[in-house]
Formats: C-alpha cells, sequence, structure tokens
C-alpha cells in the first residue's frame, strides 16, 4: 500500500504529461531551464525543421550568434539552439530536445566557458565534453560533431589557465575520433601581446560583437556541409 501511494503521483504526472501542449510539458516537469526548453519545443512544433541539418548547441555565445547572417546560403538553414548561462550539463540533460529529435549531419557546440565561471574544474569540463559527445555519436553514429573551444576573453581572462586546461583535455578527445573537430578559437583570438583581442568584444568583455562572429564563422565554415559539397566539387 505505502508503495502503492507513492507512485500514484508519479502515475498522475506521467499521465498529465501525455495530455498537454510539448511545451507545457516541459515547463510541468519543473526541470532546469524549463522556460528556454518550453521555447524550443514549440518552435520545433511550430517550424518542423528538417532533418540531415546542422545544429548549433551551447550557451549565450550560441544563443547571441545571428547564425542566418552568418550563414545565409546554408540549406536547410541551421538551427540555434543556445541557451544563455547554460553549463555542459544542461546540455546532457537535455540532449534529445536540442539535439537528437533533429537528426542534424553535423552538431557545432560551444559549450564550458560557463561552468569553469562557476567553478567547475577543467577535468570536469572534459568529462562532461565526453558525455555529451558520447550521447549524440551513440544515437547519430553518421552525424560530424565540431567543438568550439573555450574562448580567451576579457572578463575571465583570469582563468585563462584552466581555461587552457579543459580546451587541451577535449582537444584530445577529438583528436582521437573522426567524428569529432576541435575548432581552435583561442589562438585566433588572441593579440600579439597573448591577451584577448578587444575588437572582437562587445562591451561587457565577455560576449562577442558583429567582428568576432565574423572570425568564428571564417572558423567554423570548413566543417560544415555546404563547405564539404564545395570542396568534393573542386576536386
Amino acid at each position: 500500500m505505502i508503495y502503492a501511494n507513492r507512485a500514484l503521483p508519479r502515475l498522475l504526472l506521467f499521465s498529465l504529461l501525455f495530455t498537454l501542449p510539448v511545451g507545457q510539458m516541459w515547463a510541468a516537469e519543473n526541470v532546469p531551464w524549463a522556460k528556454e526548453m518550453a521555447e524550443f519545443a514549440k518552435q520545433d512544433t511550430e517550424q518542423s525543421p528538417a532533418e540531415g541539418g546542422v545544429v548549433f548547441v551551447g550557451s549565450s555565445s550560441i544563443r547571441l550568434w545571428d547564425l542566418p547572417k552568418s550563414l545565409p546560403d546554408m540549406e536547410p538553414a541551421p538551427l540555434n539552439r543556445g541557451f544563455g548561462g547554460s553549463q555542459l550539463s544542461d546540455s546532457i540533460r537535455n540532449v534529445e530536445l536540442l539535439v537528437l529529435k533533429h537528426k542534424p549531419q553535423t552538431v557545432i557546440i560551444y559549450a564550458g566557458d560557463n561552468d569553469l565561471a562557476g567553478g567547475k574544474s577543467a577535468e570536469r569540463v572534459g568529462d562532461d565534453f565526453g558525455k555529451l559527445v558520447k550521447l549524440i555519436h551513440e544515437a547519430l553514429p553518421e552525424t560530424k560533431i565540431g567543438y568550439i573551444a573555450i574562448k580567451p576573453s576579457i572578463s575571465r581572462w583570469r582563468l585563462a589557465e584552466t581555461i587552457q586546461d579543459a580546451n587541451a583535455r577535449i582537444a584530445k578527445q577529438c583528436e582521437a575520433e573522426d567524428w569529432l573537430t576541435y575548432i581552435d578559437v583561442w589562438n585566433p583570438m588572441l593579440d600579439d601581446q597573448g591577451k584577448p583581442r578587444e575588437e572582437l568584444f562587445r562591451n561587457d568583455g565577455l560576449h562577442l560583437n558583429d567582428k568576432g562572429y565574423e572570425l568564428w564563422t571564417s572558423l567554423v565554415k570548413p566543417l560544415l556541409p555546404e563547405d564539404e559539397a564545395d570542396a568534393k566539387s573542386d576536386q
């Protein structure tokens, strides 16, 4: 009887979730980032993004990226699934909604920045990266995954050594798999004195401006499907 009483609320919740609209379902589960996940679910329902495209996922550096402006000719249009302030663990928790359901040809990840700023170790960031890409690869073995290195920002320069440690751990994992690519933005974002290039950042010294995103786009494009197709046609 005790077990039945404990199970009843769960059964009621389970039944409720299947009677709610998709967006409300996420809110009903009371999970972290419920509002953002509900909005993504709503977009999926209303817009039905095409499968086989490119999904960009991660924190605010992804969320603030104007992908249609940076990649105007990409078909299908790249899907932005960035949510500001998020960490790798948040993408792990919501990987089905953010990535897997779209069956992308390529996934571009930027996350880990907030993890380190929040006190997580470089080792933890490396481990969480491994967990995220394993989940994606096991579900979508043909999908290519690119990881944008944690950037050298002005406001978080105090973390430079830890960032480089985390980047090195992730780069090592990428070197071991042909479906993983490490996209180095660290070195291109440094000036001649080895400090972050101020002209790439907004006034907060953390987020990229248009010039910063132009640089990132140039570094990411070689991994994207349209460029692979162009390269084959040129051979």
